[in-house]
């Protein structure tokens, strides 16, 4: 159990009040709380990845993502998104091209142009995967052939943005009147496809190794090419695959 003490400086300096038990993640702390009487999460990143994501988070500006209403150090105040729709729910219920399409649709959105710069702290896609050649010479297997797709795709990056980096049906929550919206960005810089590839790697095994499962549910089932423009794009270019395995160790925690 998290002591309500860990939240303390936040909760005096933005005059909140505690609604609910804390929460503790392998990466953040997090508090419901009212602010000003309105519904929101106060969430204390305690992993540098955490902190970057909301640089990211306050950038988006609530479009896509759930709205910053303060941020200050390892500190973020979000707008509680408190609708009572779940993606895993639909994809369990057997509408799997729905939810594909929710998320590409919010993914265009976060990926998006801007007119202001994006934060200067993302992490270079080479970066973000640093750990992925030491861990294919030290265990071989699958994460030989992500490696390998890794150095290619690495070598020559196409459409490069502000990445969420961690897209999956879990992190995009129903808000109401505002939609569907993204919350836990990783904040990482590199190919705008890598946001899509990440639907291989849906969290339940079952439902990601079923054959065809993204062609079917992101290209032949949607009629609206325009919102998926980024998913077609990787499907279209022959860059698809490289990247699914590429983001494969990701699905498996061997980051």
């Amino acid at each position: 159990m998290v002591s309500e003490d860990v939240f303390q400086p936040w909760l005096s300096r933005w005059r909140l009040v505690p609604e609910g038990e804390a929460i503790c993640t392998h990466s953040s702390l997090l508090l419901p709380v009212q602010s000003d009487g309105v519904p929101a999460m106060l969430k204390i990143s305690t992993a540098e990845e955490e902190l970057n994501g909301g640089h990211l988070m306050v950038w988006y500006a609530g479009d896509g993502a759930a709205r910053v209403l303060a941020h200050e150090g390892p500190g973020l105040l979000l707008e509680r998104l408190s609708g009572q729709r779940s993606l895993i729910e639909i994809e369990r219920s057997g509408r799997g091209d729905e939810a594909a399409r929710i998320i590409c649709e919010v993914v265009a959105r976060l990926h998006a142009a801007r007119d202001h710069m994006p934060p200067e702290t993302l992490y270079p896609m080479a970066t973000w995967f640093r750990q992925l050649e030491p861990a294919a010479t030290r265990l071989g297997g699958v994460l030989t052939k992500s490696a390998a797709a890794a150095r290619e795709l690495l070598a020559t990056p196409q459409h490069v943005v502000p990445l969420h980096g961690d897209i999956h049906h879990g992190n995009i929550l129903d808000g109401d009147e505002r939609g569907w919206l993204a919350i836990d960005p990783k904040g990482v810089l590199g190919e705008r496809a890598f946001d899509y590839a990440n639907l291989f790697c849906h969290p339940e095994a079952k439902v990601a190794k079923e054959a065809g499962r993204l062609e079917r549910d992101c290209f032949s089932r949607n009629r609206n090419r325009d919102s998926l423009c980024g998913a077609n794009q990787i499907h279209h270019s022959g860059r698809c695959r490289r990247l699914v395995w590429m983001a494969k160790p990701f699905s498996d925690d061997l980051r």
